[in-house]
């Protein structure tokens, strides 16, 4: 028999009329032939109140205590929508997430799934109830309740999913139209739009969206799915939709990646509002400085956003990153040992936001990025920060700016036209199949369920870097740079820009060997007529080394690893870039066949 998981957030029980609409819509699904599971998330505001109750008693509380009043939330919904279901008439029953067996670690309010036990689940649902499952929450090893932090109901649907269909059929049952097990994450929208509506009045609704797509705009601020909820998706084959619950209307399936959409230049832009962004200067050039510094940081279990470290210069470095402005403070705190043993110093900056762009199509399309950033220079804002990823671009922008530039990228990528492929039966624009990894795979990775999962490591040993250096740090400076470059019809892949001190700009750009003289001219041309003190050069003695897998971002301990592998073998690294689905770092070319192993090494990919 198929099972769906559905979702239901804050919005959609907030009061009795939508408490009973949801439950009609669980009815619904299970009449229809399904076994259902519905989890649920606090009503309305009840998180907000009660973190204002615990800031009556203590500005500072524990952590755990917090967990435990938090879970009461959840609690309160699940036994109201079972109620529901039976005063609608059918047999319903509720749980707790330590009551299905959902085991996290001990991370209060911040906790990752390691796994869940499916029998009690499996005999409720064979006795014939409608099975209510408390979102956002879990039991660690000792026993104490935990919280799975922000999104933490999308990601317990989605793992319950995942866990649920493994052992219900093959790979090809699993497909979208004669779907086994599938996720319905209901909210009070229809489904996810190019942007957030609210911000962008001409945002438009899509249809399908990757898992990779969905994972960048999930990292870099769409508020539509929490990343974990996709990573779990992505990771197990999980069909997955989000869609409104207030109509019947299709909402958006997240699938895995069709050939049609690489035609997609872009699918979406987002903004991050609240960012706060952390140079740490005059570090010493040499291997294990990056880390030293994202030990320190992942130790506070603190997830870092963008990276972007140049080129070093007589010895020394910088090293900028941006974290969610909420945790500036713990951050500083974290890095304090660690900048007075290197005599480095830290600057940080509150009141910035982080604008980005996402899309397959970018793999296979020149001049995105001086798109973007002419769109920026063309309504006067200027870029703090560059980091690319494979389908993403991202910059950092004063927060005042933050909504002028997300609607100037949406304008420049023609966002608000019918994108291609919209209007077409599902069916066509979905992939035939859904997972293709073994049972003993999936297995594996059910024993561990929010581990890090890195796909692959690469070498490329075929690229050259431009350094830019001097450049006044104005609107429309980086703009003409890339301008140029895309006119002469060179693919520029990583990016890294950061503002230095006195009022100046570092760039630098990675660019197929075989063009980098040509985009030296180029470059040099363009920067001269700039400011006639800029300068720039090339290095054809690199490698890049990337690392790609699923939340590359939000599991803090991925640079830990990286970064200490190479530290190890002593090589150093020249730069860094990321991104929700990899990780980039520059090094010498002679050392690319010894970084390549010892990363394989370090992610088991031997």
């Amino acid at each position: 028999m198929p099972l769906v998981v559905q979702k239901f957030g804050g919005s959609s029980v907030a009061d009795k009329e939508r408490i009973m609409n949801a439950a009609r819509k669980a009815i619904q699904a299970k009449k229809a032939g399904s076994q259902v599971i519905v989890v649920v998330s606090a009503r309305g505001d009840t998180t907000d109140e009660l973190i204002e109750l615990a800031k009556e008693i203590s500005e500072h509380p524990p952590t755990r205590e917090m967990d435990m009043l938090l879970s009461t939330g959840e609690q309160i919904s699940i036994a109201l929508m079972a109620m529901a279901i039976q005063e609608l008439g059918e047999k319903a029953i509720s749980f707790t997430g330590a009551q299905v067996g959902i085991v996290t670690d001990s991370s209060h309010t911040k906790a990752r799934i390691k796994s869940i036990s499916t029998d009690r689940l499996r005999d409720a649902l064979d006795a014939g109830h409608v099975v209510i499952v408390a979102g956002f929450q879990g039991i660690d090893g000792a026993g104490n309740i935990t919280t799975l932090g922000r999104g933490g109901s999308d990601t317990t649907a989605v793992a319950l999913a995942a866990v649920m269909g493994q052992g219900r059929g093959d790979k090809e049952t699993r497909r979208q139209g004669d779907k086994e097990v599938a996720c319905d994450i209901y909210t009070d929208v229809d489904g996810i739009f190019t942007t957030d509506p609210r911000l962008v009045p001409e945002a438009r609704k899509l249809d399908v969206v990757s898992y990779d797509e969905m994972l960048e705009l999930a990292s870099v601020g769409a508020n539509v799915l929490s990343s974990r909820s996709i990573e779990f998706a992505r990771k197990f084959g999980v069909p997955l939709q989000k869609r409104s619950s207030f109509s019947d209307v299709e909402g958006t399936w997240i699938v895995p990646e069709a050939e049609w959409m690489n035609n997609v230049i872009v699918c979406g832009a987002a903004l991050q509002k609240d960012e706060a962004r952390i140079a740490v200067i005059d570090v010493p050039d040499r291997p294990g400085v990056s880390h030293q510094i994202f030990t320190a940081i992942a130790n506070k279990n603190i997830a870092v956003d963008m990276i972007a470290q140049n080129v070093g210069a007589g010895g020394k470095a910088s090293i900028v990153f941006t974290v969610p402005a909420i945790e500036l403070h713990a951050t500083i705190k974290a890095l304090g040992p660690v900048i007075q043993e290197m005599g480095a110093r830290v600057q940080d900056e509150e009141g910035v936001s982080k604008v980005s762009i996402v899309g397959t199509g970018m793999r296979s399309h020149t001049g995105v990025a001086q798109r973007m950033f002419t769109a920026l220079a063309d309504a006067g804002i200027n870029m703090k920060m560059i980091t690319t990823g494979d389908i993403k671009i991202s910059v950092l922008v004063d927060k005042n700016d933050g909504v002028k530039a997300l609607r100037a990228v949406h304008k420049a990528f023609d966002l608000d036209q019918p994108r291609p492929g919209s209007g077409l039966p599902i069916d066509e624009k979905v992939p035939d199949t859904f997972n293709g990894k073994n049972e003993q795979e999936l297995l594996a990775q059910l024993a561990s369920m929010e581990d890090i999962v890195v796909s692959d490591v690469v070498l490329d040993d075929e690229q050259g870097r431009i350094t830019i250096a001097s450049v006044p740090d104005r609107p429309g400076n980086c703009s003409r740079i890339f301008q140029a470059v895309a006119d002469a019809g060179i693919v520029v892949d990583m990016i890294v820009g950061n503002p230095s001190e006195n009022g100046l700009a570092q760039l630098s750009f990675s660019v197929p060997s075989t063009d980098l003289q040509r985009a030296l001219e180029v470059t040099q041309k363009v920067v001269k007529s700039i400011d006639p003190k800029a300068v720039a050069g090339a290095d054809s003695n690199i490698a890049r080394l990337i690392v790609s897998g699923i939340g590359m971002r939000t599991h803090t301990g991925v640079a830990k690893r990286m970064f200490g592998a190479l530290a190890e073998r002593g090589i150093n690294i020249a730069m860094i870039n990321t991104s929700e689905i990899r990780v980039s770092v520059v090094v010498d070319k002679s050392k690319g066949p010894e970084a390549l192993d010892a990363l394989k090494n370090a992610f088991n990919l031997t």
